[in-house]
């Protein structure tokens, strides 16, 4: 009897715990973002969590392929608790940032959060000590920005510890003791200032710039001052001779006005920090009336309607300084008066300026950018390059949709791409890996775009002249729009000199005489950037570039003299049946950084060998990267990746070299 008994007890059992546990295991995303948002406090901004078939429309949510990855709640004045373990269900989510928020308390338990690739916490009211073990198994862990909080303690080794880090921001905290030795000791953005740390700074990190480690009063070492042994104080006996004892005085006179000197010092800073910090506050989310020139109201908040009823100042509240306009017909649906009462996000600030989304109301989403350096043409000319700009119509070309006048600067309106820029991509901003056929698909859309360029501008040598990832905005389909193209013509030439990206190709680093293959230097080096994922280092440096650093140089010295697979980056080494068409597409990218502008791809060519490419190898050409003797086998050699690196003996080569 009891033997029959058994199978209905576990029978039944089961189907207790599968009553129990399949809402936990069976929550959508839809559902665990509404529990998650439960623990939030001010959570107005999320009213629209509520349609799960919509949810990559929902505030806050990012997105790629209608595939949710990541959430971005910043500037909306949440508070209450983050709740981890909540987050933990989301197993897609790889970016986290509630930047400019009123989040408070020790810093949650992210480290269960071992996907994530970006976590973003700056300017929140978090506090305490970040515990050694804070960080440790986030090893995809890429950007981590912690900034204008008020952590305290020392810097967690855990977060020293990892490797894959490339942007780190703790200023304006009060992160004390030494600074730990860091794994990664080649950052791409790195900010320890305003802080209480102390004692001397890794050599590993002696490169970074000062201003990264400025305010911290207890540091010395390169790049701050050196550490300089304190000699030993000579003590002073009660029957000294009066000269000595006078001595001592004038020391201890000394010693009180340095400490005033440094007290005022010391306030001025800390006045001077609070400005900064309350600025910093009030620009991440902002409208555009103050960009522009206009009154400034004397509240310190503005509703909407306040904020509307400001009018323009001086010369932009009438005439055709005042109006926007348009060079595409399509898009003439908003006004200047809608664009500054839009909301707008700052995207960030490059070599020409500030770069702002606008969401207008009832309206599209734009991407206004703020140039101050194009005063090298008047005002017809500008008129006129405006319109040929906008007259241009390709699939891989970000539209120009109108501009804005002003003697000083100017301000172009452009179309906005939903998954913002190659760079981000590449770099680790966004956490989003892209494989082998999407940048495949990129690169064919970046070249398609050029070359068109090079046929609307057949008589200018830089038809695009700033051609970099950063300039390559993705849409929602991960399709390529080249932007910032056809400036050269507008721009400044010592300001072009110093940023532009055709200029640090070498014809113009050494003869300053830019041809019709330079910006296929760009393409090349971006061809590259999208292979190794390493970003092109002597891109951030002002002035023309130099050779020391460049990516092409660095290719070409691991494939000729250390061959491995290495060379790609590790988000597409494990590509299949891709391996061949990759290796074709590296070759390209180096004959297009020809340093020789002789033996340089010109635009047709390299058009041409890039669509050939396909996402995978046929059968005879597929091959593995395992020893250098696999690609001998295929018949591939050394000439196939040589290229010539500019020294001093090749000099007169490249001079000779006529546009």
């Amino acid at each position: 009897m009891m033997a029959h008994k058994k199978p209905f007890f576990y029978i039944f059992t089961f189907f207790m715990l599968s009553i129990c546990f399949v809402p936990i295991f069976g929550d959508t995303n839809g559902q665990i973002l509404i529990r998650f948002k439960g623990f939030l406090s001010n959570n107005n901004a999320l009213n629209n969590w509520v349609d799960e078939s919509n949810l990559c429309n929902w505030s806050g949510l990012l997105c790629t392929n209608n595939n949710f990855y990541g959430l971005r709640l910043e500037n909306m004045g949440l508070g209450g608790k983050i709740d981890v373990d909540t987050l933990f269900e989301l197993t897609n989510l790889v970016s986290f940032s509630v930047m400019n928020n009123s989040f408070e308390g020790p810093m949650p338990e992210f480290k269960k959060l071992v996907k994530l690739r970006g976590l973003f916490l700056s300017n929140n009211k978090f506090s305490g000590e970040i515990l050694d073990n804070g960080f440790e198994g986030m090893v995809n862990l890429k950007r981590v920005f912690l900034a204008g909080n008020e952590f305290n303690g020392h810097i967690p080794f855990s977060l020293a510890s990892l490797t894959r880090l490339l942007d780190l921001d703790l200023h304006d905290n009060s992160f004390g003791g030494n600074i730990p030795e860091f794994q990664q000791n080649v950052f791409r953005f790195f900010d320890l200032s305003n802080n209480q740390l102390e004692g001397q700074i890794p050599i590993s990190l002696s490169n970074e710039p000062l201003t990264s480690f400025s305010g911290n009063k207890g540091l010395c070492g390169k790049p701050l001052n050196p550490c300089n042994i304190s000699p030993t104080k000579s003590i002073v006996h009660p029957n000294s001779p009066p000269s000595t004892q006078g001595n001592r005085n004038k020391h201890k006179r000394l010693l009180r006005v340095l400490i005033v000197v440094l007290a005022i010092v010391l306030l001025a800073s800390i006045v001077a920090l609070l400005f900064i910090q309350s600025r910093r506050r009030r620009r991440s989310v902002k409208q555009l009336k103050p960009i522009l020139g206009l009154q400034q109201n004397s509240q310190k908040t503005q509703s909407f309607k306040e904020t509307q009823s400001i009018d323009l100042a001086g010369d932009f509240s009438k005439g055709e300084n005042g109006e926007l306009n348009f060079v595409r017909e399509d898009r003439g649906s908003f006004d200047l008066q809608d664009l500054l009462r839009a909301s707008a996000e700052v995207l960030g600030s490059g070599s020409f300026g500030s770069t702002y989304k606008a969401m207008i109301s009832n309206g599209p989403i734009v991407v206004v950018k703020r140039f101050r350096h194009m005063n090298n043409v008047g005002k017809n000319e500008f008129f006129e390059h405006m319109e040929k700009l906008g007259s241009l119509k390709h699939p891989n070309l970000l539209p120009l949709v109108a501009f804005y006048y002003k003697k000083e600067e100017k301000f172009l309106v452009y179309d906005y791409g939903e998954n913002g820029s190659l760079a981000s991509h590449l770099h680790g901003r966004n956490g989003i890996v892209l494989n082998w056929s999407t940048r495949l698909k990129i690169i064919k859309g970046v070249a398609r775009g050029l070359s068109h360029l090079y046929e609307e501008f057949p008589k200018q040598n830089l038809p695009h002249g700033h051609l970099k990832s950063s300039n390559v905005i993705l849409n929602n389909s991960f399709e390529p729009l080249l932007t910032e193209y056809g400036l050269i013509p507008m721009t400044n030439k010592n300001h072009a000199q110093q940023f532009m990206a055709s200029y640090k190709s070498p014809e113009v680093t050494h003869f300053d005489r830019p041809n019709g293959k330079t910006d296929i230097w760009c393409l090349g080096i971006l061809i590259l950037e999208l292979l190794t994922g390493k970003f092109p280092s002597n891109y951030l440096r002002h002035g023309k570039g130099g050779e020391s650093s460049d990516l092409a140089t660095w290719v070409n010295t691991v494939v000729r003299e250390e061959w491995t697979g290495e060379v790609f980056d590790k988000d597409i080494m494990g590509t299949r049946n891709g391996e061949g068409e990759m290796l074709k597409l590296l070759r390209i990218g180096m004959f297009c950084c020809e340093w020789s502008v002789e033996r340089r791809l010109d635009w047709k060519d390299a058009l041409a060998k890039i669509e050939e490419l396909k996402e995978k190898d046929s059968e005879d050409e597929s091959f593995s990267y395992v020893s250098e003797g696999d690609l001998y086998s295929k018949g591939v050699t050394d000439d196939d990746f040589s290229f010539s690196v500019v020294t001093d003996s090749h000099v007169d080569k490249i001079g000779n070299v006529t546009d």
